[in-house]
């Protein structure tokens, strides 16, 4: 059991023994047979029970051969795991660690490279060492899932959402819940609840940093994450040409009256990689970080391996660390770090 103790789950990142996923160990000479209680039959990631199980107990003396069995939980099971990730608290609102950063991820216009960049952004946090979890809170236009090449549906066990992994990336979107690509047609009050959902019922756990993928311009959405993390962060991502800075403006306006902190500026497609032609013009990142009074945080290149590295569901922070475009994002991603100011918390009212 000590030993087991070292097989993780790969969507809760705690424990099976401190789970309570371990239904029986048998002991037969130098055989072991060891059951595992999944949350749901049929668990996507079970191959990783199987490996991990491996590596725990046959080093141990004594153990010739392994073997692993799989069951399922059953309600009671389900709702004492609840209970144990929410600390034995029956949690209402917002189930985020207190100290967990919020970034909210924003654009003034669609096409800017908002999405891309927050995968990419939420690999170099990771690569920093950093607990991330990605929400795409674009409802509309959700690319999270394809740009990361995670397809599976999220767990529920007992009316808590388990999100899916990529690596140690934590991931939601209404993308997952929707078949075939269908479009979501909702009005403003199922969004507003969908994105509430999103940030309660979802088990986050241990994250230090939340990006948020936010969708374009000034809608339901972003108004709703204000209204439910007013002390989220914003990073506006604008292009080059002065058409989008003066879109963006409203965008960091908004934040603003929201009461998010406006953390700084990324201008994006600043130039073509290898040439350095300025396709999109020049300047819009700096004019707009000097009107909002934020700094200029990074300036990322056009690079055609981004778009290539997203469509095929990876990312070329990962694939290709030495590219322009992904160093630019890691110093990107460290002069964010460095901006840190402390935990998020809500406010306490007066009491006279």
């Amino acid at each position: 059991m000590r030993a087991l103790a070292g097989v993780i789950d790969p969507e809760l990142k705690r424990p099976v023994t401190e789970l309570g996923m371990v239904r029986g160990v048998e002991i037969d000479g130098g055989s072991v047979a060891v059951t595992i209680a999944l949350t749901v039959a049929g668990c996507p990631l079970r191959h990783s029970f199987e490996q991990q199980v491996q590596d725990a107990l046959l080093p141990l003396d004594g153990v010739e051969s392994v073997e692993l069995a799989f069951d399922v939980m059953g309600p009671e099971e389900k709702s004492e795991l609840v209970t144990r990730l929410r600390g034995g608290v029956e949690r209402r609102g917002i189930s985020l660690d207190p100290a967990t950063r919020v970034i909210a991820v924003a654009s003034g216009k669609g096409g800017v490279g908002k999405s891309s960049l927050t995968a990419n952004l939420a690999a170099a946090f990771d690569a920093l060492g950093d607990r991330v979890g990605i929400l795409d809170a674009d409802v509309y236009g959700h690319s999270i899932p394809h740009m990361l090449g995670v397809h599976q549906r999220p767990v529920v066990v007992d009316k808590m959402i388990v999100p899916p992994v990529r690596g140690d990336l934590k991931l939601m979107s209404i993308g997952f819940f929707l078949d075939d690509n269908a479009p979501v047609m909702w009005r403003g009050p199922m969004l507003h609840r969908a994105l509430e959902q999103f940030l309660s019922d979802v088990h986050w756990g241990e994250v230090d940093t939340l990006l948020v993928d936010m969708p374009p311009g000034t809608g339901d959405v972003a108004i709703s994450l204000g209204q439910l993390l007013p002390r989220a962060e914003v990073l506006v991502v604008t292009t080059p040409q002065p058409a989008a800075q003066q879109v963006a403006v409203r965008a960091a306006d908004m934040a603003q009256r929201t009461g998010m902190r406006l953390l700084g500026v990324v201008e994006n497609m600043s130039y073509l990689v290898g040439t350095g032609q300025e396709l999109f013009g020049s300047g819009g990142g700096r004019k707009l970080a000097d009107e909002l009074g934020v700094p200029l945080l990074g300036s990322i290149p056009l690079d055609p391996a981004l778009r290539e590295a997203a469509d095929a569901g990876e990312m070329l922070v990962e694939g290709d660390p030495d590219a322009e475009a992904s160093r630019a994002i890691r110093e990107l991603a460290d002069r964010v770090r460095a901006t840190r100011r402390g935990a998020i918390v809500r406010s306490l009212p007066l009491v006279s």
